[in-house]
This record gives structure tokens, C-alpha cells and sequence, in this order.
């Protein structure tokens, strides 16, 4: 093999794929070799001397799995909302602080009266926050300017963190998070300058490869985000939903019709949504971030999506007002306790469907031949220490594209 090429031998793997039979895929002391930033073999330990010219790097028997994926962020933004968490621990709703011109209003005009530079820098230590968690590849949306000119600022950002750091950036237009205030009573008006102009402008400009909408009573009906997710692929671009967070609006079925990336949040789903998600095989996304934080009650139901093999992903929803939280990990260790996933199907939500939920089931997401050479090589036990045991980084290695990082 060519001297770039390199093996990661007598290691312990959590595949995460399902052409290896066992929880997690498990393939005991084996040796992954990759070359030219792709995974090139995966075989035995002992028959990985065959690979001549490769350089061997000894894992002594550590744990090797993909790496992590956070498929649903809004990480960057300007200004903080500690003080409406204050008041909802008053007993304000989230709902009548959004009335009140809070919520992601409040954030729009931070962000608004930012330059790009100044977004770049503010929102550089959290990317490399979950960079340094074990993510490798990282969703961020726009959302917080609702101008064509702040929208195109935040998916710059986007990109350049992207050219700046060793992680792969999925950029979604998030135009259609709320209604701006100069749109308000002229929400219609508002959907017409996404549809007509800013969609078209973006993919265009290659500035993003999907387009979000929060469909929910405080932010766009069903009509409305149905003409966006419409718009959206006659431009080519992929489509996924905030639906049926707060109430059930049905946004599910009516986001299935487009054959979304995914459907995020879920709380209120019902039957019929589980049902749509599963006759078109979109990824269900949890997001226990925003549970937890807003004191909810009302669960997804997991329970209904797993009897019906919708694959669930995990996400951080990291944002400044209902899910400040930097940390892929903790929303899985959530999954988990809050939500009632698997060790197992926590991990798999943030590495196999996860990649899914961002349209990259074929190059990422688990270890296979052929696949993205993301791979990170843990100082543990067995696979659930990554989902139970948060606060100390076990992470030994972190290698991106085929290089340490």
C-alpha cells in the first residue's frame, strides 16, 4: 500500500453497522485501514501484516467507533436569553415570552447587529466544543435574521467554520423559524420573499443544502410551510421539519409528502405522523435538549417509532433560548434516561441515523469499507461508558478524513 495509508490495529470496534451481527456491531481485535481518506478494509488484527507499506498505529485494544454526528443545531447566533430562562422558572410559558417579542425574536437582533467576522468569532468555540466532544460532522442552520442579507450571513459563517475546522459543516436555510416584526400580521408576505427570493438565491449560491421550517401555531401553518418544503425541492434542495413540538398540527404528514431528510422534535406526534414516517423513511429526530430545558411533559413517542422501525437520531438543538447546550454526549445520556433509548439506540442516533438524517447514509455514519475515514478511538470499557459517563473526555484520537485532529 502507498506510505499515506495507515492501519488502526488490535482495536475493539463498534461498527455501528448492520452487516456485523451483535449490539453495536461489535468486531473484537480487528484492524481498520485507510487510505486516501476513505476506509479501505476492515479485517482481523492478525491479518493486517498483508498490507505492506502502510503505516500501523497500535490501539492496544481501545475502542474505535465512527465519528459522532449532531444533525440538528442552531449554533450560530448573537446575544443570550439567560434571563427569559429566568422567567419561565417564574412561571412564564415560552409561548407568552415569544407574545412578549422574546424568545427567537430576542436573538434575531442580537444577530441582526452583528458582522459576519463578529458571528464567525462568537460562534468558532462552539463548534470546537463538540469538535473536541467527538463530533466530525456538524448541522448548523440559519434562523436568527430573517433578511435575505442576515439569512446569507449566518450560511457563510456556516461555511467558513467549515473551511476553518476539521469537521464537515451541513448548512440548512432556516428562513421560516418565526415570523419577523416586519412581517408581523403579513406572515404570507414573509413566506413569498422565502419562496421567491431567498430559496432561489441559495441554491443558487450553494449556500446551503436544506431548508427548514417551523410549522407550529406561534410560527408557520401547515399552508405555509407546505409552499416553502414545495419551493425548496424545485430548487434541488433537501427539506426537514420542526414539527409537532409544542401542538399537533399534522406537519408531519404534510412534510412526508416531500420525502424529507427528517422530521425533528415530535412531541405531539400522533399515529398517523409515526405512519407517514415510516412509509417514506425519514429519520425522526429527538431532541431532548429542549425537553428538558423547557420542563416539558409531553415525550415523543418512542415507543410508537420504534414499533414502526423509524429510525430516531439524536441531536444537541444546541440554541441560545431552549437548548443551550454545547453537548452531543448529554443528549444522548438524555435519550437515554428522558426519553427511554437504548445505550445502543443512543449511539446509533448519533452516528448511523444521525448521518441518515443528514443525507449522508452512504459516506458516513458507521464503519465500513468505503465510507468517510471519521473515526475516533476511545479509552473505555465498552461502547455505553460514551452515553452513560460525561465530563471526562475519553477520546485518545480523533481522525478526520483519514487524519488525526
Amino acid at each position: 500500500m502507498p506510505s499515506s495509508a495507515a492501519i488502526y490495529a488490535h482495536a475493539n470496534l463498534a461498527t455501528m453497522a448492520t452487516e456485523y451481527a451483535g449490539p453495536y456491531g461489535m468486531l473484537l481485535d480487528h484492524s481498520i485501514v485507510v487510505q486516501d481518506g476513505r476506509i479501505a478494509a476492515i479485517v482481523p488484527s492478525d491479518a493486517a501484516h498483508s498490507f505492506h507499506g502502510a503505516v500501523v498505529h497500535d490501539v492496544h485494544g481501545r475502542w474505535i467507533t465512527p465519528g459522532l454526528i449532531d444533525c440538528h443545531t442552531h449554533l450560530i447566533f448573537g446575544g443570550t436569553r439567560v434571563k427569559e430562562w429566568e422567567m419561565r422558572l417564574n412561571g412564564v410559558s415560552y409561548t407568552e415570552i415569544a407574545k412578549q417579542g422574546g424568545g427567537i425574536l430576542n436573538t434575531v437582533r442580537s444577530t441582526r447587529a452583528m458582522s459576519e467576522e463578529e458571528l464567525y468569532r462568537v460562534s468558532l468555540p462552539r463548534a470546537q466544543a463538540l469538535t473536541a466532544e467527538g463530533v466530525t460532522c456538524l448541522e448548523i442552520k440559519s434562523g436568527y435574521g430573517l433578511t435575505i442579507d442576515d439569512e446569507l450571513k449566518m450560511l457563510r459563517v456556516a461555511r467558513r467554520l467549515g473551511e476553518t475546522l476539521p469537521v464537515e459543516i451541513s448548512r440548512t436555510l432556516l428562513a421560516a423559524h418565526t415570523v419577523p416584526p416586519e412581517y408581523v400580521g403579513r406572515a404570507d408576505e414573509y413566506v413569498d420573499l422565502i419562496v421567491e427570493q431567498l430559496i432561489p438565491i441559495v441554491a443558487k449560491e450553494h449556500l446551503a443544502e436544506a431548508v427548514d421550517v417551523f410549522c407550529e401555531k406561534i410560527a408557520f401553518s401547515v399552508p405555509q410551510s407546505e409552499r416553502i418544503w414545495h419551493a425548496a425541492r424545485q430548487h434541488g434542495l433537501a427539506v426537514k421539519g420542526h414539527v409537532e413540538q409544542l401542538s399537533n398540527l399534522h406537519g408531519t404528514a404534510a412534510l412526508a409528502k416531500y420525502q424529507p431528510w427528517s422530521a425533528d422534535h415530535l412531541e405531539y406526534l400522533d399515529d398517523a405522523g409515526v405512519e407517514a414516517l415510516a412509509q417514506v423513511g425519514s429519520v425522526a429526530v429527538l431532541l431532548t435538549g429542549a425537553y428538558y430545558f423547557l420542563r416539558e411533559h409531553q415525550k415523543p413517542p418512542v415507543e410508537k417509532l420504534r414499533a414502526a422501525q423509524v429510525p430516531m437520531a439524536v441531536a444537541t438543538d444546541f440554541n441560545p433560548g431552549t437548548s443551550p447546550f454545547c453537548s452531543l454526549r448529554l443528549a444522548m445520556n438524555m435519550a437515554c434516561v428522558l426519553f427511554g433509548l437504548t445505550p445502543y439506540e443512543a449511539l446509533a442516533g448519533a452516528t448511523r441515523f444521525a448521518a441518515r438524517a443528514l443525507g449522508r447514509a452512504a459516506t458516513h455514519g458507521t464503519l465500513s469499507v468505503g465510507k468517510q475515514a471519521d473515526l475516533l478511538i476511545w479509552d473505555i470499557d465498552h461502547p455505553a461508558e460514551i452515553v452513560c459517563s460525561l465530563g471526562v473526555n475519553r477520546i485518545v484520537s480523533r481522525i478526520f478524513r483519514g487524519i488525526p485532529s
